[in-house]
């Protein structure tokens, strides 16, 4: 298993447990980490996964709404319902992960800890956030030629 993966499945299981009642991340996060004996650079990165989650996650919300049509954030299960909050703040807002890792990565953890249908679930919302992304960050490639 690679780092970046287990700092979010650390990132998964922190803020799976905190999303009823918010408690402490640190502590929620220090317990994980010496659970699956991870290392400083691991927990780092889940820290910056759970603390930016945290932090935008008005917006990220917002944009999971835009792109899951036919399902409430309430109606989503738990699991994937963090996974996608997880994965959208690594594509809106660290550039460094590439798109394909950060939904790759999200994929596999919902094959792992969600449902039979996670993995096709959490694809599909990511797909619609990730052109999002992609339009929002090069929005001249959507122009159409000729048009005003």
């Amino acid at each position: 298993m690679g780092r970046r993966h287990l700092a979010r499945e650390l990132a998964l299981k922190v803020l799976f447990e905190l999303e009823g009642d918010g408690g402490d991340v640190e502590r929620s996060l220090q317990y994980h980490v010496a659970e699956s004996r991870a290392d400083t650079e691991v927990a780092d990165f889940a820290r910056t996964l759970i603390l930016g989650v945290r932090e935008h996650q008005a917006e990220i919300d917002a944009h999971l709404r835009d792109a899951s049509r036919n399902w409430g954030l309430d109606q989503m299960a738990k699991v994937e319902r963090t996974l996608l909050r997880i994965a959208a703040f690594e594509i809106r807002y660290l550039p460094s992960v590439p798109l394909k890792a950060a939904i790759n990565e999200s994929i596999e953890l919902a094959k792992t800890f969600g449902g039979p249908d996670s993995g096709k679930f959490v694809n599909g919302i990511l797909g619609r956030i990730a052109a999002d992304e992609a339009l929002r960050r090069h929005p001249d490639e959507a122009a159409t030629p000729g048009a005003s």
